[in-house]
């Protein structure tokens, strides 16, 4: 993975969180050199979903109220099919998203996390990928779903299953290294 050193990176997640979304990525990206912050509505810790049952609670390190996304260089939105679902009703939470995405900040989102993109408004005329069920959500909110692993288009970052982590990681990485991203009309 590309070295990352000196950028800082905000993983926005609540109750609900598929462990690996969130601890894989947090782990990957600090190993590479980020600074990276754990992010959710509320202080102390936040419990994960371990693919059938209550996974292990992560602490938080940051509350939503507490910081800017100018403070960050990027933004990782792990899924699970709870987390998304409570974030996409929180207007704060949908606000600090499309801040990064107007910004032309990374942003990286994984399973049932693209649910959230659409609810900032991102997805029309993306190149995205994202777990099968979601599917016809993504495509009936404008985006050019595909069956990859990985999806890259300028700046956006999104994975259809937790088992593709290592390869999401690496292509964050290195759209993370790269920076700022020009939106073209897709």
């Amino acid at each position: 993975m590309q070295d990352i050193s000196g950028k800082r990176v905000a993983i926005l997640a609540t109750n609900g969180f598929e462990q690996s979304e969130l601890e894989v990525p947090r782990d990957k990206l600090r190993q590479a050199g980020a600074e990276v912050h754990v992010i959710s509505l509320e202080a102390g810790e936040i419990k994960g979903w371990d693919k059938s049952d209550w996974g292990r609670p992560v602490p938080v390190d940051k509350t939503l109220e507490e910081v800017r996304p100018q403070d960050y260089d990027a933004l990782v939105l792990p899924g699970g099919q709870i987390n998304p679902d409570l974030l996409r009703v929180e207007t704060k939470a949908l606000a600090f998203i499309k801040s990064f995405w107007t910004d032309k900040k990374v942003i990286g989102a994984i399973c049932h996390a693209p649910w959230l993109l659409i609810e900032a408004g991102i997805i029309r005329d993306r190149r995205v990928t994202s777990y099968k069920s979601i599917k016809s959500d993504m495509i009936n909110a404008g985006g050019k779903w595909e069956d990859s692993e990985v999806v890259t288009d300028q700046g956006l970052v999104t994975s259809r299953n937790p088992g593709d982590l290592d390869a999401f990681c690496g292509k964050l990485a290195e759209e993370i290294r790269e920076g700022r991203h020009e939106r073209r009309a897709a």
